[in-house]
């Protein structure tokens, strides 16, 4: 199944697994890189511009095929320092970046500068075609689904996929809500070239988080998520707990996000994901937690939603359009 997608990435399947923080790691990346997709290591989920520069070799060693890296610009108390990141992804020789968040123009023009295929995360139409013009290769569409930002619009996918396809000219991956073939059929259908899948993802056996996390993922179904920061503007969609809802909770009151925060500290969420406390901390899930059935390895995985997809095109719809 051959898309400008697998083309411009040189990958054999048109599934990207994007960035996620504290899962995307060279266990992650390179697992999904050789099941024919493309891989992704998330930047922030390493202390130190350094420690991205040993992960990316780590990946190396791990496989031989196209892996690219996140880098997420979000809101912050003490951002990190994004133009060390930037450099140490340019300096490994990476050759395609996913970017999202505020601002990238001047990470998407250094970037580009160097030669590296850019790809950005967007919740708009309007922020697909601002990143378009600034010079993204590709554009990650990511509809009110999907686990972590979707933005303040809520636009599910089913109408923002066409909208963007409408008049965005470069390819179009299509995100949130994506986990099995159907998806992936629908996803070329509104006019995507492939699909972006996270949550999925860390439904797989070489998901570097605890497998009662994994379970929890299977056992959950698609009213299992919270969206919370909505009173702050920084909406996000997280896997519903004790924490979620006490946030929630809180915003109802009224309460500022200085009365959050210990709540929701990246901290917090790395240990539940480690030590499988599923309460202990905010989980970034999407509502495609109701499509997922079972904890394959990343291979299985992305195989099985291949043909699955191929099936439907060339099998179900093909047969409709015949009668």
């Amino acid at each position: 199944m051959q898309t400008r997608i697998t083309q411009m990435l040189g990958i054999k399947h048109p599934v990207v697994q994007g960035g996620m923080m504290w899962v995307g790691t060279a266990d992650m990346a390179s697992a999904v890189s050789n099941a024919g997709g493309l891989g992704i290591i998330t930047a922030l989920t390493f202390p130190t511009p350094d420690a991205l520069r040993a992960e990316i070799e780590r990946c190396r060693a791990l496989t031989d095929q196209p892996f690219g890296v996140n880098l997420t610009l979000l809101p912050s108390l003490n951002p990190p320092p994004y133009a060390e990141y930037r450099r140490a992804i340019i300096e490994s020789g990476i050759t395609i970046v996913e970017t999202a968040g505020h601002n990238p123009r001047e990470h998407v023009e250094d970037f580009k500068s160097h030669g590296i295929t850019v790809l950005h995360k967007c919740t708009a139409v309007r922020h697909a075609l601002s990143a378009e013009r600034m010079g993204a290769d590709i554009i990650s569409i990511d509809g009110f689904e999907c686990a972590g930002h979707p933005g303040e619009d809520d636009i599910p996918g089913l109408i923002l996929i066409p909208a963007a396809a409408d008049r965005v000219r470069v390819p179009l991956l299509a995100s949130g809500g994506f986990g099995d073939g159907r998806g992936l059929a629908a996803a070329l259908a509104l006019g995507a070239e492939g699909i972006n899948m996270g949550t999925r993802f860390c439904a797989t056996a070489e998901a570097p988080i605890h497998p009662d996390i994994k379970r929890m993922l299977v056992e959950g179904d698609e009213r299992g998520t919270d969206l919370i920061f909505r009173s702050y503007r920084n909406t996000a969609r997280v896997a519903k707990n004790a924490i979620s809802q006490a946030v929630r909770e809180a915003e109802s009151r009224g309460e500022p996000f200085a009365a959050v925060a210990p709540l929701v500290k990246g901290a917090r969420g790395r240990e539940g994901l480690s030590t499988g406390d599923t309460a202990h901390g905010v989980i970034t899930a999407g509502l495609v937690m109701g499509l997922i059935h079972d904890i394959p390895t990343c291979h299985e995985l992305i195989t099985r939603i291949v043909n699955e997809a191929e099936e439907i095109i060339k099998g179900r719809l093909a047969r409709l359009a015949a009668q």
